[in-house]
């Protein structure tokens, strides 16, 4: 692997902590999900829960650090922080892209959080174009192993990889080495896209291939467009990418057509902000909420400013079921309180 891809990798964080990555001119939909507030919740607030399951493991809640980092020397703490606050408060942990803990052994260590988080899920993550690009069955269950991962998650990031310099652009006949990659590994393999969207044409799809999560990961959060523009030295890509910071399915939308056309677990990510937000996904069918730049931040400072972040975010999705009536999560996700507009 190349110098100028670690680098890129970095970028991507330094330009992920400002606000110029956001889309403009679309939301995740949320702002149209109306929550029916139940003055007498009949239940005690202590014994809300937020315990719910995932791969056939309890987890103590149902919030994901979606994947972002990986592969360049600050990843490594940034993991670290991520790790340590998911064991402790019990959430799921998606790794950032692990292409290149396979083309380089210089940051393979960024990836291996597994002795900082012994006993909840960890999702290693690859780009799907990959298996266009020389990456076999074998590289990704070596994935698996070095990372110690419970599951797989394959990346769809289309849009980006045109505007990125070099950028992996075939995406021809990667549904049948999808298909066969979920047959040759030890884990159960999903989907996730990186922030536009996946419809439900598609979930259908991946699910009849034997697909075994799908995270929308939808649009009105971080636009990799724009992250992309911000880094380009080509002044027609950076010019193209302009047309594209409005483009893909608000998450609201996605989160509602894949849960309608798959039955394997569905996580909505995408623009997540607050508990509320969350207590809305899962009111519409949602199995796990994920956050990412989100949290970003906290993770480059300390595991004590993410846990933070991470209690806040609880709270406020407990607040929320109790102000709902709602005392576990099996209750708020068959919610008649959620409601769209």
């Amino acid at each position: 692997m190349t110098e100028s891809i670690h680098q890129r990798k970095a970028e991507h964080i330094k330009w992920c902590l400002t606000d110029e990555v956001l889309g403009e001119g679309i939301t995740t939909g949320f702002e149209s999900v109306r929550l029916i507030h139940n003055a007498l919740p009949e239940i005690n607030f202590a014994d809300v829960s937020l315990e719910t399951s995932l791969f056939n493991q309890s987890i103590q809640t149902p919030f994901l650090i979606s994947s972002m980092t990986g592969g360049a020397a600050l990843a490594g703490s940034i993991n670290e922080h991520l790790a340590r606050a998911c064991e402790v408060r019990g959430w799921v942990f998606a790794l950032g892209s692990t292409r290149a803990l396979i083309e380089d052994e210089q940051f393979r260590q960024s990836f291996k959080v597994r002795p900082f988080a012994p006993t909840i899920p960890i999702i290693a993550n690859l780009g799907a174009v990959q298996l266009n690009y020389g990456f076999t069955e074998k590289m990704c269950q070596t994935i698996i192993d070095e990372t110690e991962a419970t599951a797989l998650v394959l990346h769809l990031n289309s849009i980006q990889e045109l505007i990125q310099t070099g950028g992996d652009t075939n995406f021809e006949s990667l549904l049948p080495k999808i298909e066969s990659l979920v047959k040759a590994v030890d884990v159960p393999v999903g989907v996730k896209e990186v922030g536009f969207g996946i419809d439900g044409a598609l979930a259908k799809q991946l699910t009849d291939i034997g697909i075994q999560f799908i995270d929308v990961a939808g649009a009105g959060g971080t636009s990799w467009s724009q992250v992309e523009k911000l880094r380009s030295q080509d002044p027609v890509k950076k010019q193209a990418a302009e047309a594209f910071t409005s483009w893909g399915i608000p998450t609201v939308e996605s989160l509602r057509a894949v849960r309608a056309n798959t039955n394997q677990p569905v996580f909505a990510s995408g623009g997540m902000r607050t508990g509320v937000d969350a207590v809305k996904a899962l009111g519409l069918g949602a199995d796990l909420v994920g956050y990412a730049r989100g949290i970003l931040k906290e993770a480059t400072d300390s595991v004590e400013a993410v846990m933070e972040t991470m209690a806040i975010r609880e709270l406020e999705l407990k607040m929320a079921m109790f102000g709902l009536g709602h005392q576990t999560i099996n209750d708020l996700k068959q919610s008649s309180r959620v409601i769209i507009d």
